[in-house]
């Protein structure tokens, strides 16, 4: 075998190494990026810097706003993280990508350490403002306020609203010196304290405005027309709503159905004019409600089931979620789509764990499954979770009580209510609860008690005065008559009531006929009655006394009086068909004329030929003729089974295609049978 030869080597032709890129450069790139808002090309650039110069604060700097102009959070806050190992704070930016991921508490945790400059304040007020917290929020717009920030006003006015202080804006508004019409957002935000201030009229004067003042802006700044549409969806969703506050339904409905169908608005206000749409609708479209609400629902596997959209469930208020969510459950309910509701119901209370609200739509299904007392459970645990949201979660036990017998557990639960323990309406309802229990002692005790609790008190006579006539009615009801007539009494000194005095003769009558013989005195006399003839109301209207007949006499006289009655009715004169003369009717009509012939007495069938049984010929030719008409016969009934047979196949398949021709069909079956 001869040697493998070496191979030569071949020459290389590689290009020269390039210089390396001036940092200086790459900056430069960076910085024209920015400027230009080509923020995927920046970041690019900003990792090149980082490649060259690793560590870099100001190219990390550059990349994380870059990052979050693009809306990539995620790989923000990723980056950001990465910084926190070279030491470099960027705790204000992590903070925003937090606020944007809706991870608020983490977010506010972040600015802890920061300068309480004015960009980390506004930062704080939109995180304070989404949690809900509005008067730390509005304690911190007033410190804002020497900045001289621009439009901060109309950011101050939205967070009075939110914080149920709608009252103060106008105020606020003078303070600051500036007018609604200043701005469309001013304008439209001062509506909407104007709605919470229930002068609805001047709302929508305002929401006008500012839908004039925002397409004549819009239109100066080049906006095309579906974009100013989109931008003012608030204000029309706005409108449609003052218009539903107004009374007028109908418009109402047209405005939501018209922002919804044309589909030219952002989120959240597609949201308001859904739920609203579904609040004006009702129960009667349930099926189009649902497809509604599904436009706006996330729906996913295991915790994320049933959540509002990620740009949704960021953008609308706790408030306005809830009333999504709850209307989705009620929909659910009427739709007797029980499955569906009991696992939204589930997933409530960890989207809302400090509303009272997942627990009340949590007890409306067990109700509507039949299961008043787990309902009854619930409500009881969420009035001991939340005390001052006690007094809805008791109510609605109490309802649910009440409709299912439970009379004792609906008393208990309006007794733990003390602020309308007694008011006359709860009151009435548990005397009304007790009675029905059969616990007499405890209801005339509740009477006691409110009695005693107006007494002292020094206003509202008129509610005293009606408690303690329905008392004393009570105690009469149920033999207490010593205790009616007291309080029946006091009525009479204290108010000197005519129905009290009424009741107090009446009650008197029982056990003291001299007191009410006395009490009776004070009654006027009715005007325009001078006497009354008792024994001729007696003889009139009574009833007559027969000795051994009871009352048989008041019987008669009612016998006689409907005989009398009977004797002045007036027989009508019978009409007769026009050319007839009762006096010479004629022969009678034959009374067989609309019976078939066959049926009619006057009926004769027609008789058979007996010549055709004559048989002629020899005595052989009889018997072979006899034989050969017993075979034909014989022959003939199998051939009339098979076609009875056939006629039967054929009716059934006539019958089966009726449904699709019905008249050829019916008609041959009809023919086939008369043979």
């Amino acid at each position: 075998m001869a040697p493998k030869t070496k191979e030569k080597p071949k020459p290389s032709y590689s290009s020269p190494p390039q210089p390396p890129v001036a940092l200086e450069d790459v900056f430069t790139s960076l910085n024209r990026h920015v400027q230009r808002s080509e923020y995927e090309q920046a970041i690019k650039v900003a990792d090149q810097v980082l490649a060259i110069a690793p560590g870099d604060e100001d190219a990390l700097r550059c990349k994380v706003v870059a990052l979050i102009k693009a809306d990539n959070i995620d790989r923000a806050l990723s980056t950001i993280q990465v910084s926190e190992e070279l030491s470099i704070d960027l705790s204000f930016y992590k903070a925003y990508c937090l606020y944007r991921q809706n991870n608020l508490d983490e977010a506010l945790e972040s600015l802890k350490n920061q300068e309480r400059n004015s960009t980390v304040m506004q930062l704080e007020c939109q995180i304070l403002y989404r949690l809900g917290r509005m008067d730390a929020c509005m304690d911190i717009y007033q410190k804002l306020q020497k900045f001289k920030i621009e439009s901060l006003e109309i950011n101050i006015v939205a967070g009075l609203i939110s914080a149920g202080r709608a009252s103060e804006v106008q105020g606020t508004m003078d303070i600051l010196r500036v007018k609604a019409t200043s701005s469309f957002e001013l304008a439209y935000n001062t509506a909407c304290s104007l709605i919470e201030e229930g002068k609805y009229t001047d709302a929508e004067q305002h929401l006008l405005s500012a839908r004039r003042i925002g397409q004549e802006t819009l239109m100066e700044d080049n906006w095309a027309d579906d974009e100013i549409e989109i931008e003012l969806a608030p204000i029309a969703v706005q409108l449609a709503y003052v218009r539903q506050l107004l009374g007028h339904h109908q418009e109402a409905i047209g405005a939501y159905t018209d922002i919804i169908n044309r589909n030219l608005a952002d989120d959240s206000s597609l949201a308001v004019a859904i739920n609203n749409v579904i609040l004006l609708k009702g129960p009667k479209e349930v099926s189009d409600c649902l497809r509604k609400l599904d436009r706006l629902i996330e729906k996913g596997n295991g915790a994320q089931s049933f959540q509002l959209a990620r740009g949704l469930d960021l953008k609308l208020s706790p408030k306005q979620r809830k009333a999504i969510y709850s209307n989705r459950v009620l929909l659910l309910l009427h739709a007797n789509r029980m499955d569906q509701a009991r696992e939204l119901v589930t997933a409530l209370p960890d989207m809302f764990p400090d509303s009272a609200m997942p627990r009340l739509l949590q007890s409306a299904v067990l109700v509507r499954e039949n299961k008043a007392g787990r309902a009854e459970e619930v409500l009881d645990q969420l009035a001991k979770k939340f005390p001052e949201k006690s007094k809805v979660a008791l109510l609605a036990r109490a309802q649910v009580a009440a409709a299912a017998g439970h009379y004792q557990i609906a008393a208990e639960s309006l007794a733990r209510i003390p602020d309308i323990q007694h008011m006359p309406a709860t009151v009435s309802t548990l005397v009304s609860l007790k009675e029905r229990a059969g616990d007499i002692d405890d209801a005339a005790a509740v009477l006691d008690s409110a009695i005693g609790w107006w007494s002292n008190s020094m206003t509202e006579d008129k509610r005293l005065n009606i408690i303690m006539h329905e008392g004393a009615s009570f105690k009469l009801k149920h033999g207490r008559v010593e205790e009616a007539a007291r309080m029946f009494e006091e009525l009479v000194k204290s108010h000197g009531s005519v129905e009290a005095l009424v009741g107090l003769v009446t009650t008197a009558a029982h056990v003291d006929v001299e007191k009410a013989e006395a009490y009776e005195k004070q009654l006027k006399p009715l005007p325009g009655l001078k006497g009354v003839d008792v024994e001729s109301l007696e003889k009139r209207y009574g009833a007559k006394h027969v000795e051994g007949g009871g009352h048989l006499g008041n019987v008669e006289v009612h016998r006689e009086s409907k005989g009398k009655a009977k004797a002045k009715k007036r027989k009508r004169k019978p009409r007769y068909p026009t050319g007839f003369d009762p006096a010479n009717p004629g022969p009678p009509p034959d009374p067989e004329r609309w019976l078939p012939k066959r049926e009619r007495s006057s009926y004769r069938p027609k008789r058979k030929d007996k010549r055709a049984a004559q048989v002629r010929g020899s005595q052989g030719a009889v018997v072979r003729e006899k034989h050969e008409a017993n075979s034909a016969s014989a022959n003939t009934n199998i051939s009339n089974s098979k076609s009875n047979q056939a006629t039967a196949t054929s009716k059934g398949v006539s019958q089966n295609a009726s449904s699709e021709q019905p008249k050829p069909s019916s008609k041959s079956s009809k023919k086939k049978s008369r043979k």
